[in-house]
């Protein structure tokens, strides 16, 4: 029994720590260099975007409102998918109390009393944070097409970017809980595929995130 808890003591806090070091170095090298980052890369694009379809006509408002589309299917998507989870492991909950007999092995980690349901409560509370990112993303993204096709008119163009990028980053904070959400799935099956799946998981977020170096920020095109 020492063995098991020594293993979720051990391994679960160290993925777990894995995960949340390499997002603060992330947020550490999105807000001082972020032309080395593809969020930061792609915030730069979106803002010379929005900029293009502030001074355009009524095509570029179109074009803007089906470009919108796709991230707000996106959002929908994720939040479709996290709530059927979470519906999901509220309904395995009951069975699995009855099968724990079957994860008796150490490799498999606690099944005590108070483990079992730390493993399914910790994945349930990281999908409803996706839920609720996803959420309010939907709704941050059907106020930006609105806006920015009468930004003029009714709100700044200030007010409106903000409203624009709002949407943006809360759908990538939504995606991005809900990947992290599937290593705390794994561990049910034990806290060593845990940190195997968080090691892979960031090291994935590195090839995305980090893909391109550029030794200065790039210079966005006047037009």
């Amino acid at each position: 029994m020492g063995v098991v808890v020594y293993l979720d003591t051990i391994l679960v806090p160290l993925s777990l720590f894995l995960t949340l070091g390499y997002h603060a170095y992330l947020w550490h090298s999105y807000k001082n260099k972020r032309y080395n980052t593809t969020i930061g890369i792609n915030a730069l694009k979106r803002t010379a975007w929005f900029q293009e379809m502030e001074q355009g006509d009524n095509k570029k408002g179109m074009l803007a409102v089906q470009s919108l589309r796709n991230t707000l299917m996106a959002a929908v998507f994720t939040a479709t998918i996290t709530i059927l989870i979470t519906v999901a492991l509220a309904a395995l909950t009951n069975s699995a109390y009855k099968a724990t007999h079957l994860f008796s092995n150490p490799i498999f980690g606690s099944q005590s009393g108070w483990m079992f349901p730390l493993k399914f409560g910790s994945a349930s509370l990281l999908l409803l944070v996706s839920f609720l990112c996803s959420s309010m993303s939907i709704g941050y993204l059907i106020d930006a097409t609105f806006l920015i096709n009468s930004c003029c008119e009714f709100s700044s163009p200030g007010y409106t970017q903000i409203i624009f990028e709002r949407g943006f980053m809360l759908a990538l904070i939504g995606n991005r809980v809900f990947c992290i959400t599937f290593p705390l799935l794994l561990w049910m099956l034990g806290p060593v595929l845990v940190v195997v799946s968080s090691g892979a998981l960031v090291w994935g977020f590195y090839e995305f995130d980090f893909s391109r170096n550029f030794s200065e920020a790039p210079k966005q095109r006047c037009g």
